[in-house]
């Protein structure tokens, strides 16, 4: 395998998670749509840019619920030590490129600095691409949610019913947006002014959004959209050189 792997690879690291996603859904939601939008990138997009899927990391940086029974999180200490020796044991091979697919929102913070500290470590080229980039780093939120549709909301929720429409209870889904922090210009999710939370700082039911109306046809339209566009990043990954600006 480590011959097939050339300069011209392209490593795609999916990053999911495990941990509460309110009543109605599991804590498998982040790791699934993390493998499952890698993998079909992959099979999309593999051939004409050279793709390697990696075996998606479930565990990651979920402390936000660490008060949630049964969420299972890595310190941020131990995260980076992990994301190291994945790019340490990626460096002894030919490939230059690694992306890292963010599932999960409050990855993403680390993994920009994995991203540095690999590219200084190792001279690998690091990237980081999300399927959905969240609310509060600047995505879109469906009008209802108000921008606050960050965790089990809507969209995410939807894209599970379309992924995996059995194990969703939409029957015990409820809304649970914190309206109040709309009136904020700058101290509120995608604001100027970011702040640190815990998900039940916005109420017990854990998740942040509303997912009373979420379906499946927009699941996967939604799932075909984030396809599409990692495709897109996934060339201009395959393409990138920093020696190409002059």
């Amino acid at each position: 395998m480590g011959e097939r792997i050339t300069e011209s690879a392209v490593l795609i690291q999916p990053v999911g998670a495990v941990e509460q996603h309110g009543a109605h859904l599991p804590m498998s939601v982040d790791h699934v749509i993390a493998h499952e939008v890698a993998a079909a990138v992959v099979a999309d997009h593999g051939d004409a840019n050279d793709l390697w899927l990696l075996p998606t990391m479930s565990v990651s940086k979920s402390n936000e619920h660490a008060w949630s029974a049964g969420t299972i999180w890595l310190t941020a200490e131990t995260m980076l030590a992990v994301l190291n020796d994945i790019g340490r044991s990626i460096a002894a091979t030919k490939a230059r490129k690694l992306v890292f697919l963010n599932g999960h929102g409050g990855n993403s913070s680390i993994l920009n600095v994995a991203c540095r500290e690999l590219r200084l470590n190792y001279g690998l080229m690091t990237f980081l691409t999300h399927p959905f980039v969240p609310a509060d780093q600047g995505g879109a939120s469906p009008e209802q949610e108000m921008g606050m549709g960050i965790h089990g909301g809507h969209e995410e929720t939807s894209v599970f019913m379309h992924l995996r429409p059995d194990e969703v209870h939409l029957e015990r889904s409820q809304r649970n947006v914190p309206e109040k922090m709309t009136e904020n210009k700058h101290v509120r999710f995608g604001g100027l002014a970011s702040f640190g939370w815990l998900s039940n700082d916005f109420g017990s039911p854990g998740h942040i959004g509303d997912p009373t109306g979420a379906n499946a046809a927009e699941g996967e339209r939604l799932f075909k959209t984030a396809v599409a566009l990692l495709g897109e990043q996934m060339a201009e990954i395959a393409a990138f050189e920093f020696g190409n600006f002059a």
